[in-house]
């Protein structure tokens, strides 16, 4: 007589499934997921001492912040588990080290930097509404157009802001009401694992970089070239910003100097091998070099 039952696992929710590198296609599930949407959206029940539904906190210099929890499901891969990625908004205004130029952030999420709102291009401020962004809303508002994709953002009649106020105080309502809304797409993230040093002892985690992101459509791009190659990346480095083309402006982010500082390969959605994580300084899997 066969018999399968028993108690089910428990997760913290920072993830005890296989680790996953490589870009995948995926749709957006859920954000700062309640106790019980962890356990109905994405399948995993939290220990009563977990803190991954905990969203607020303080920095060290007394300014608020909010997490901003996005989970993504691979389309390719059902039995694939959920991905998070994180975006950090901190009540600050973002200025540059020097303090002589501030960003600011228009209507449709467009950033850019200034040292005077009367040096702002036109085509940042022309018939838009503008202000000073905080810390973090860049990376979210970049991978909110990127989402939100079938919204046209050059007509002067479309509008992409969240109301600073609510966001920093935790409520997100109004980003999830646009999960698989009218205007939401498919995206390509990167997922990467995370090296780090706990108590003298190193210590891996799952990540996706938050800092880029692509259309779902892009994807096939990188199965036709092999942009793992350090003289085609050198060739895109050296190229005018104009002249890349999107996908090509996402490999220059990843690999610039503040961009990927994680474990991550251009390939498709694999499983992490860390013999295959030889060299701390080589965030990425080459091969063309001595570490494939």
């Amino acid at each position: 007589m066969s018999s399968i039952g028993g108690k089910k696992r428990e997760s913290s929710g920072s993830g005890d499934f296989g680790k996953k590198v490589g870009l995948f296609e995926a749709n957006v599930i859920a954000i700062n997921p309640t106790i019980e949407e962890y356990k109905d959206i994405l399948g995993m029940e939290l220990k009563e001492d977990s803190k991954a539904a905990e969203y607020l906190g303080e920095t060290k210099d007394g300014n608020s912040y909010v997490r901003i929890d996005v989970w993504l499901k691979d389309l390719k891969e059902e039995a694939n588990q959920p991905l998070k990625v994180s975006f950090f908004l901190e009540d600050k205004e973002r200025e540059n080290k020097d303090g002589t130029k501030k960003q600011y952030i228009n209507s449709v999420g467009m950033c850019s930097w200034a040292a005077d709102e009367n040096d702002l291009a036109d085509w940042f401020a022309k018939d838009r509404d503008y202000r000073v962004a905080y810390t973090g809303e860049e990376d979210l508002y970049n991978f909110m157009r990127t989402w939100l994709a079938d919204l046209d953002y050059r007509d002067k009649d479309t509008v992409l802001q969240l109301e600073w106020k609510k966001i920093i105080r935790g409520n997100v309502k109004d980003l999830k009401d646009q999960i698989n809304g009218e205007w939401a797409k498919s995206i390509v993230a990167l997922a990467t694992v995370i090296v780090k040093d706990r108590d003298g002892e190193s210590k891996e985690y799952q990540g996706v970089y938050n800092k880029a992101f692509l259309g779902g459509y892009a994807l096939k791009q990188f199965r036709l070239v092999d942009y793992s190659s350090k003289k085609l990346q050198e060739s895109l480095k050296n190229k005018k910003p104009r002249d890349l083309k999107g996908h090509e402006k996402f490999v220059v982010n990843v690999i610039g100097e503040y961009g990927c500082k994680d474990y991550f390969t251009f390939k498709d959605l694999q499983d992490y091998n860390t013999d295959d994580n030889l060299v701390a300084s080589d965030a990425y899997i080459s091969e063309d070099g001595a570490d494939y």
